[in-house]
């Protein structure tokens, strides 16, 4: 398949705002394209070369394309970044120029293959070998598909869908229609590759996909936790249950793999992202595992030896970082607490119920006791209201946020939210005193003292699975200090579009003065969630929409993507809890 067909798909995508009709555009293609190449464009089409956990750091800046491009043009580099200043965007700036013939068009695989190679160049004299390589490519290109591929390396790639809408359109390639899509986002779930997924469809069908199993060094798509306002509301929805102390560090999903002679172990985050560079310390401890092969999570928190104590999220995210690992990891030291374990020496055990696999990952901790790093998470039977306050209320003296609660004869469900887990935490009747992960959508001019800064406000959105698009929920002007104002300011514009984005959702009355791509997830606490007329979230079936009353900024959720936000369903549902309205 040529690049430029996949690049005219990708072209009428980015024209459309119906979610039924970028599913359709995208099938279409799939049916068109071969195993390998329906792998390349799953990649390509959410602006990246790979999975989400593998990550890709081209390290070009935008300023070096400029000379490629003036090279290209044969126009003076100054010219050329005046009139991309002027037109608004690196791509329209190429798509608005007289471009060279092309003679012998490339294939996606093609493209694809020099994209790599192009990002695995480093050393010295790399810059230059880079911009040798990125003018080859760009003269094999039409106009239309340069300006893609260009968006591709600097990171503005955006076709205004998520992961979800391939995964429906991989469906709707197969049965003309969604009927497929659980069967697949199963598959995806296990196996969180989109890549893969799509090719293994297309190789050997929708059969194939249905028997995925984990593998080793590929996330699986962590469960998520409902949410319930009371002990009370628990035990009448689960009855007797476990519950376990919430921690309030990084989430992790360790694999660890030591059926070669040189163990391998990684170190996945909440959102996929591969962090095992952040834990020398950690991987010691499981570089000594008495294990062949095994997937488990667990929270990873700074510890305080000396008082016995867990310290703040502010501590423990200084170990997220690049250098001095090693002097930071021993003046900072974590210890992960296992709650789960999901894959034990090539078998899984997604479908051994909570209380079958808690067994399991007792006996690893026992099997592995010459380390104190590495712990199994407290756990407490609770068979009444009483004795789930009474453990609800210990946890909250030690100073930690409240309970995960689990019902004892579920499974794990990768990738699912739902009551199998809840979550427990400070609530007052009339109060919303939970923390909302949003989304930032746009910022507006600043006025008065914020004027030197450029932005005074932010709007915000939750994110809506069922129609892959964020919902406008509130804006936002508190919680920040000076310096917050322009550092929030700089990310933003790194990430400025000309119009909204086609998935989101927001009234033109609240338009931002400058929009974003949906992609900086903050933490927002609100006194309550509130009925809107303009507000986007949770809103239909004759309900209008919802807002969150007097919205402070709390900082960056650091560890989520944009779609694994609070949802749309999760802002009804608090909306429900206030006042006792479940």
């Amino acid at each position: 398949m040529l690049f430029s067909e996949v690049v005219h798909y990708f072209d009428q995508i980015s024209q459309h705002s119906s979610r039924i009709e970028i599913t359709k555009l995208l099938a279409e293609l799939y049916k068109k394209a071969n195993p390998e190449e329906a792998r390349f464009i799953s990649y390509l089409a959410l602006g990246t070369l790979r999975p989400a956990h593998e990550g890709v750091k081209f390290n070009y800046a935008e300023k070096n394309i400029v000379k490629v491009l003036a090279s290209l043009l044969e126009q003076d580099p100054a010219h050329v970044t005046l009139q991309i200043k002027q037109v608004g965007d690196i791509g329209l700036y190429i798509r608005s120029q007289k471009w060279h013939e092309v003679n012998q068009p490339i294939t996606v695989h093609g493209v694809y293959t020099q994209l790599c190679a192009l990002e695995n160049i480093s050393g010295t004299g790399s810059q230059e070998e880079k911009a040798r390589m990125l003018k080859e490519l760009l003269e094999q290109l039409d106009a239309l598909s340069a300006s893609y591929i260009v968006s591709i390396i600097i990171g503005t790639m955006r076709l205004g869908f998520s992961d979800m809408t391939i995964l429906d359109s991989l469906s709707w390639m197969i049965a003309g229609n969604k009927s497929l899509h659980n069967t697949i986002e199963n598959g995806y779930n296990l196996c969180a590759d989109i890549g893969l997924i799509a090719c293994t469809l297309k190789q050997s069908g929708i059969e194939a996909v249905s028997q995925i199993k984990p593998i080793l060094g590929i996330p699986i798509r962590p469960a998520a936790a409902e949410r319930l306002p009371s002990a009370e509301a628990i035990i009448e929805k689960l009855g007797p249950c476990v519950a376990q102390p919430k921690l309030d560090g990084f989430r992790l999903q360790i694999h660890v793999k030591k059926s070669d002679s040189k163990p391998e172990i990684w170190f996945f985050s909440r959102n996929l992202q591969d962090m095992s560079y952040m834990f020398p310390d950690l991987f010691e401890a499981f570089a000594q595992f008495n294990v062949e092969t095994v997937i488990i999570e667990g929270e990873a928190i700074v510890f305080d030896e000396d008082t016995g104590q867990f310290l703040p999220f502010q501590e423990t995210v200084k170990r997220k970082r690049k250098h001095n690992i090693e002097e930071v990891a021993e003046s900072l030291p974590l210890r992960l607490y296992l709650f789960d374990i999901l894959f034990l020496n090539n078998r899984s055990l997604l479908d051994l119920t909570h209380t079958e696999r808690r067994e399991q990952l007792e006996k690893l901790i026992q099997n592995n006791s010459h380390t104190r790093t590495i712990q199994a998470i407290e756990e407490k039977y609770t068979p009444t209201t009483e004795a789930l306050e009474h453990y609800f209320n210990e946890q909250i003296t030690r100073g930690l946020e409240g309970l995960v609660v689990k019902r004892p004869d579920s499974i794990y469900q990768p990738g699912k939210r739902n009551f199998n887990w809840i979550k427990l935490k400070r609530h007052s009747a009339g109060h919303l005193d939970d923390t909302i992960d949003c989304v930032v959508l746009g910022y507006y001019f600043g006025r008065g003292k914020r004027s030197q800064f450029g932005i005074g406000a932010f709007l915000v959105g939750v994110y809506n699975p069922d129609r892959d698009c964020f919902e406008s929920i509130a804006k936002v002007g508190t919680g920040l200090k000076d310096t917050d104002w322009v550092d929030l300011k700089s990310r933003l514009d790194n990430i400025h579009l000309p119009d909204k984005p086609h998935n989101v959702d927001c009234a033109p009355e609240l338009a931002p003065d400058i929009w974003v791509a949906p992609e900086v997830t903050v933490v927002i606490l609100a006194d309550e969630v509130t009925q809107s007329p303009l507000h986007a979230a949770a809103r239909g079936s004759g309900k209008l929409g919802l807002a969150l009353r007097f919205p402070r900024f709390m900082g960056y959720s650091i560890d989520k993507q944009a779609t694994q936000a609070t949802t749309s369903h999760e802002i009804r549902e608090l909306f429900d809890m206030q006042y006792g309205r479940t």
